[in-house]
């Protein structure tokens, strides 16, 4: 079977959930015979705009479109035709069966339609809430607040404040960095990108960002056109959206995307790569934050609760994570743990999750946004990593009291303090978890297998006398 996956992004720059999942589903899938092509986008202001450029990565073909969002409308930032361009030059290019969509964020909703105009199958994975959520699919507002309910006021106003598109001095200097890579090799783009920071930090005032009635006027019109075009026309593009976790199943059924277009299929791991390092502790206890260093991930809500407690000897924190995101944000973080002696240890490369999970003795995992089926979760309970959870979305499903470790109210320092507490209190609990032995989540296998069986009644489907 021919299998094009599509997704934002792709390693090796990019090793998030998303694009860590898709590189192994794409081994797993060349393992069991099939041909696999991957299509992403990339920002990248050392190239030109829109180049559509062919790479290898583990041998496969990587088509990855440039996008270094030179929007010039809020609506291109979901619906964008140079991308869409772009996928149906990748299609002609390597011609597949079935398109197995993993995210669109930075491409264009508008590819199903492509691909179901061509007569080939497509399925898309939820893996966060990016259909319904304009926002990066947090669901988080621009002050970093959950959204528990969708309510289209405050969504008009949280996209009208979104910078969707490059702005200032980056797009005015774009071009120019991308010329002058392509003629001398010299690449400009990270004094451009420091430049840049370094002009929004001298900006006047916050108020200043506030954006216009008109401009929230605005994005709710665009929104309730992204909204119908996600309930109407991209989802019956599609044969099937696979939800990873009941939570997430729920809320897109609840928000009304057809209910017998929504599978539930847990998204698998790659195991193989998860060989058990784990070293005996002889000290305190080694609890530790491992994740992108950004609010929406929670890491300041565990320094928050390691300041209400009195360790002393008996544990360090010691927080793990790129920081390069949210700069003011990491400063004020790295301030905090620097007064309560935490240390900042800086991004894990992912081969080497494995080794820095078993030198923990708990992994604290303090969201505050409704995480689908986390990676990091997955992999900690393949390897018996005792956790300590927010008790939100998909990471309630995924961890058991008692068994692989215990969850305490999304947000709330003071009942992460107390469940740190009673950890530190009787340490001897955390080697009770796990009494079966490691909690295998499912396997890229697994998922490979069935995500087979349904790329193979999707091309069914679509044949002469198929049931869509």
């Amino acid at each position: 079977m021919k299998v094009l996956l599509v997704a934002h992004r792709y390693p090796p720059r990019h090793h998030a959930g998303v694009e860590v999942y898709t590189a192994g589903l794409a081994r797993a899938l060349v393992r069991r015979g099939h041909r696999v092509e991957i299509f992403c986008a990339d920002k990248d202001v050392a190239r030109a705009d829109r180049t559509l450029l062919r790479r290898e990565h583990e041998g496969l073909p990587v088509h990855e479109l440039v996008n270094n969002l030179l929007h010039d409308d809020l609506r291109e930032s979901f619906l964008w035709a140079p991308a869409e361009e772009a996928f149906e030059r990748v299609l002609d290019a390597a011609r597949p069966e079935v398109v197995h969509f993993t995210h669109l964020l930075y491409l264009s909703l508008g590819c199903a339609l492509r691909a179901k105009a061509r007569g080939i199958a497509a399925i898309y994975t939820l893996h966060d809430f990016w259909l319904q959520c304009a926002r990066f699919g947090q669901r988080l507002r621009d002050d970093d607040e959950v959204c528990h309910e969708l309510e289209p006021a405050i969504c008009a106003r949280c996209i009208a404040a979104l910078p969707f598109a490059q702005r200032g001095l980056e797009r005015r200097a774009a071009p120019w960095v991308a010329r002058v890579k392509r003629a001398t090799g010299l690449d400009l783009s990270p004094a451009l990108r420091a430049g840049a920071r370094a002009a929004r930090a001298l900006r006047s005032s916050p108020a200043s960002d506030e954006p216009s009635a008109a401009a929230v006027a605005d994005a709710a019109r665009a929104l309730a056109e992204r909204e119908a075009f996600v309930k109407g026309p991209f989802a019956a593009a599609l044969h099937a959206l696979v939800t990873p976790s009941r939570f997430l199943h729920a809320e897109f059924l609840r928000w009304g995307l057809p209910a017998e277009k929504l599978r539930q299929l847990r998204s698998g791991i790659d195991v193989r790569e998860l060989v058990e390092k784990r070293t005996a502790r002889s000290g305190p206890v080694r609890v530790a934050f491992l994740g992108t260093v950004v609010p929406h991930k929670g890491a300041h809500v565990l320094l928050e609760a390691w300041a209400q407690l009195e360790p002393g000897d008996a544990a360090v924190l010691r927080i793990y994570g790129n920081t390069s995101y949210r700069p003011e944000y990491v400063a004020k973080l790295r301030s905090r743990a620097d007064s309560l002696g935490v240390e900042l240890r800086g991004a894990v490369p992912h081969a080497r999750i494995a080794e820095v999970l078993g030198e923990i003795d708990l992994l604290v995992v303090p969201s505050i946004w409704y995480e689908n089926s986390p990676l990091i979760i997955q992999e900690a309970l393949a390897l018996r990593t005792p956790l300590l959870v927010s008790d939100l979305g998909g990471m309630r499903e995924l961890v058991e009291e008692g068994v692989s470790g215990w969850r305490f109210r999304a947000g709330d320092a003071a009942d992460l303090a107390r469940a740190l507490r009673a950890v530190l209190a009787a340490p001897e609990r955390l080697s009770a978890l796990y009494p079966r032995g490691p909690l295998h989540p499912r396997t890229i296998e697994e998922d490979a297998a069935d995500l087979e069986a349904l790329y193979g009644e999707a091309i069914a489907a679509l044949a002469p006398g198929g049931k869509r």
